[in-house]
């Protein structure tokens, strides 16, 4: 039985003497020994270093060591185990609640945005953005803590749904569901532009002002324009490929786009608009201008029945004629005087050429300054100095009034005008009084002149020559340009 030794200190005396100490026990020669009734018996023994304790039960007995103070167990008793694990326990759980609290509070802040500062930051999502990438973007500019908890919170709640590409206007204190919404297509927070495209202004500049405010890429553009299958009945019969293809139906209007949007809302816009402008009335218009058509080219008497089909107008027909007038007019008041010229010239085989200068800019592409004798020869079909009739399709997006002139002209004799110096056109039925206002002469007052000496009178053929044609002809002969 082992039992413990009272309280004091050991120390050994030098030369091996034997001294008394407080605990009644001896040390000599690396022996310990204890005085129990007179006697000394041998108590410790060391072994390497570690002290063995021998008890033998002849020299002590328990009734001499009953108090608590003098025993204690060398192994822990069941219940000190017990309470040492449940402390341990206790500790550990409190660390990892701490943890738990600290990251939990880091997680709720990046995603209720407790603490984040009123800032608010422009962000670009691109049309091929995937969930992470939207993340990294929200990361890199601040807007998130954590990609890996934003993905999560997206793949919970489907945000991949409603994100859309664009450019956004997002303020750091939105927390994550606010940061969702405020990336959909439909958000306030999302950057818009609002563009006016004048009347007049072809695919190319519509396209190339988009591209110039941020709202899509000219390439793009081009090629869903060329290639994209809108639904509209009026281009069912559009052939694919020509990035000029939805060219006068882009209806020039005001308009407030989204930043880098999809290419195809943004043009199914503008032919919306066009759709809803071209009222059924409209359409039946085109019926009583086709009537008037055959009516004046049967009164001329020299078309054939499948020139009169040829010249039968439908809405296609009716834009490209309407973007000839936008071109050409000076105001308002003129558009009509303008359609009224051009029907009177495709109703006849006396001045069949419409000699309209902007075809030829068209046919040119980019142009500057005046045309010059050999711009008016390119060879192109929309050169309506060399080419008969209308264009093949329109020059430009006309407006509402050109279109309305071109359903309803003026009925007029007219087949020539100029351009005046306050910028407005005048008319006239003959290329002589074109010719006259041309070199300053007023027709309706003119100023004495001399008497004229007769001329011989022209053949038929040469006196067609002299009269086609707008503006002054040139000395050789030629026939002249359309006043402009």
């Amino acid at each position: 039985m082992k039992k413990k030794r009272k309280n004091g200190a050991e120390e050994p005396l030098e030369n091996g003497e034997l001294e008394y100490l407080d605990t009644d026990r001896y040390y000599d020669d690396g022996l310990y020994y204890e005085e129990e009734n007179g006697g000394y018996d041998e108590a410790y023994e060391e072994y390497d270093g570690e002290t063995d304790e021998y008890y033998d039960d002849e020299y002590y007995d328990d009734e001499d060591y009953e108090d608590d103070e003098y025993y204690e167990d060398d192994e822990e008793s069941p219940q000190n185990r017990t309470l040492r694990r449940t402390a341990i326990y206790m500790a550990a759980v409190l660390v990892a609640s701490v943890i738990l609290a600290v990251v939990g509070w880091f997680a709720a802040d990046d995603v209720l945005a407790l603490t984040k500062p009123d800032n608010v930051i422009t962000i670009t999502i691109g049309q091929d953005d995937d969930l992470g990438d939207v993340a990294r973007n929200l990361k890199d500019h601040g807007l998130i803590r954590y990609k890996l908890l934003f993905l999560l919170y997206g793949k919970f709640s489907h945000a991949e749904e409603d994100i859309h590409a664009g450019t956004f206007e997002l303020n750091q204190q939105f927390d994550y569901h606010a940061l969702v919404n405020g990336l959909s297509d439909t958000s306030e927070t999302r950057m818009t532009v609002t563009l006016t495209f004048p009347e007049g202004y072809s695919c190319d500049q519509i396209f190339s002002m988009l591209d110039a405010n941020g709202v899509c890429s000219l390439e793009e553009l081009e090629d869903t324009a060329a290639n994209y299958e809108f639904d509209y009945e009026f281009l069912a019969d559009r052939p694919y490929g020509e990035k000029n293809r939805l060219e006068g139906y882009l209806f020039p209007d005001t308009y407030e786009f989204y930043m880098d949007d999809d290419p195809e809302r943004v043009i199914n816009r503008l032919l919306g608009n066009f759709e809803d402008k071209f009222s059924e009335d409209m359409i039946t218009a085109i019926e009583d201008r086709n009537a008037d058509i055959r009516s004046r080219m049967e009164e001329e008497g020299t078309f054939s029945e499948e020139e009169i089909q040829g010249a039968m107008m439908d809405m296609y027909k009716i834009v490209t004629l309407a973007s000839l007038i936008e071109k050409e007019a000076g105001s308002e008041s003129e558009r009509s005087l303008i359609a009224s010229v051009i029907y009177n010239r495709l109703t006849t085989h006396v001045h069949e050429l419409l000699q309209i200068d902007a075809t030829v800019e068209y046919a040119l592409g980019e142009h500057e300054g005046a045309l010059t004798e050999a711009d008016l020869e390119v060879d192109s079909p929309y050169n309506t100095y060399r080419n008969k009739g209308l264009p093949p399709g329109p020059i430009a997006n006309p407006g509402l009034a050109s279109i309305m002139a071109a359903l309803y002209p003026k009925d007029t004799d007219f087949f020539f005008y100029a351009l005046s110096e306050d910028g407005d056109h005048e008319f006239f039925e003959t290329y002589m009084e074109q010719q006259d206002f041309l070199m300053g002469i007023e027709t309706e007052t003119p100023e004495p002149q001399p008497e004229p000496q007769p001329e011989p009178e022209p053949e038929p053929e040469e006196q067609q020559d002299e009269e086609e044609g707008f503006e002054q002809v040139p000395d050789d002969g030629e026939e002249p340009e359309n006043g402009e």
